[in-house]
């Protein structure tokens, strides 16, 4: 059956909504970056790029490192747009544009975000990366799809001091992880659903949970600490996994929330992450 219109929404030249992306200008490894301003930074280390396409906070370059076609999209911040941007991957990937159709054979894809992050470990010193090997999601997203939880995290909330969140888990594809084995940290990324309040920082009013960092740095899950959050990762493996897609995280560690430290060369930390990143996959 065809998909409705009003479901699959295409731009006039076919591409998706709000990607603006045609089947063809997608390599088959993507680095995924919150900034915009932050693609040029991946793709000036391309041996040649041959797209450039913008529409609103999504801007893609895509061309080769070597023999390998890699494209590189900025998703701006947060889970709501991870949602839109992997939901059009996946169309780009799996339906036929043109026929509304699912195609019959899947293509594979391997998503790996590039983004900053704060510790929530004493010992993780600001300037180190650190690659997730699993994604704690705190937003909610991973609820509107059908998923089998990882691991019961039912006391989660009570422990965190959040009764109304509800936290889902994911893990990183392990072939990617096993490129990643080397120069870098592993530990869970949780994910949050905004920036001030939901990561524990109360400014000029009150919060419900300033404590939020401390607290997460004491849980285990299984025998893993959570080791840094943000905002987006969880979401990227949790779709990941129900679209058949690999990823995982590589995270510049700009803050560290338990020793109330910051990065003093943020731009240096990311480059390094870039580089380890492209390194990891095509050295």
């Amino acid at each position: 059956m065809k998909i409705a219109a009003s479901e699959l929404i295409l731009n006039q030249d076919n591409s998706v909504y709000h990607l603006h992306l045609l089947p063809e200008d997608l390599g088959d490894t993507v680095i995924l970056v919150g900034d915009q301003d932050r693609v040029p930074e991946v793709s000036k280390h391309f041996d040649r790029v041959e797209l450039r396409k913008q529409k609103r906070e999504f801007v893609t370059h895509t061309g080769y490192i070597g023999l390998n076609r890699v494209s590189v999209i900025s998703t701006g911040i947060g889970t709501d747009n991870i949602d839109i941007v992997l939901n059009e991957l996946d169309q780009l990937l799996n339906i036929d544009l043109a026929t509304r159709e699912l195609k019959s054979h899947k293509r594979d894809l391997s998503l790996i975000r590039v983004g900053t992050s704060g510790a929530l470990q004493s010992d993780i010193s600001v300037d180190s990366i650190l690659v997730s090997t699993h994604g704690l999601g705190l937003d909610g997203l991973l609820w509107y799809y059908p998923h089998t939880p990882m691991f019961e995290l039912g006391n989660l909330p009570d422990q965190l001091g959040l009764p109304f969140v509800k936290p889902y888990l994911f893990e990183a594809h392990p072939d990617l992880m096993k490129k990643f084995e080397h120069g870098s940290l592993k530990g869970i990324t949780a994910t949050c659903q905004g920036f001030y309040g939901p990561q524990g920082r109360g400014l000029r009013k009150a919060i419900i949970e300033p404590n939020l960092p401390q607290k997460l740095s004491s849980v285990r899950i299984g025998s893993n600490r959570i080791t840094n959050f943000e905002m987006e990762t969880a979401a990227i493996l949790g779709l990941s996994n129900i679209f058949g897609f690999k990823a995982t995280a590589v995270n510049a560690i700009l803050a560290n929330r338990i020793n109330h430290t910051f990065s003093s060369n943020p731009a240096a930390i990311v480059e390094k992450a870039i580089v380890y990143t492209l390194d990891s996959l095509f050295g």
